[in-house]
């Protein structure tokens, strides 16, 4: 018996404000963690951020265009949907969009560990961020 599961983006469940949907909960993924990011034309909604000894993130564009900061202002990636960029967990990174906006597949993990989804990330749970 075949062993899968779809989702369509449309439908995912958001959260932390919208800027996030559910895709990993939403097809069941364990192994790792699977979000799309949403983000308009010159929004600045996706934090610089890091997750010491923790998680690696994989970028992949599906919609968009835009760039990846790294450690400020620094350095920064070009984001199109030709491009996956991988981050290290003690790398800070921001995304920002082009001017068209961008639709992200976000996967990550933590190097070495089993994944374990926090439990805003499950079906239902409510935001984190209160919206």
């Amino acid at each position: 018996m075949a062993d899968f599961s779809s989702a369509r983006i449309s439908e995912l469940e958001p959260f932390y404000q919208g800027l996030f949907l559910k895709a990993r909960a939403a097809v069941g993924a364990q192994s790792f963690g699977l979000a799309v990011v949403e983000l308009g034309p010159g929004a600045d909604a996706h934090p610089l951020h890091d997750h010491p000894g923790g998680q690696e993130e994989v970028y992949a564009v599906l919609r968009g265009t835009g760039e990846l900061e790294i450690e400020g202002e620094s350095q920064r990636i070009p984001l199109d949907s030709e491009t996956i960029v991988r981050v290290g967990p003690d790398s800070k990174r921001k995304i920002h969009p082009g001017p068209d906006g961008m639709r992200l597949l976000a996967i990550g993990g933590t190097p070495g560990e089993a994944y374990e989804a926090p439990a805003y990330s499950e079906l239902g749970a409510p935001d984190p961020l209160g919206a």
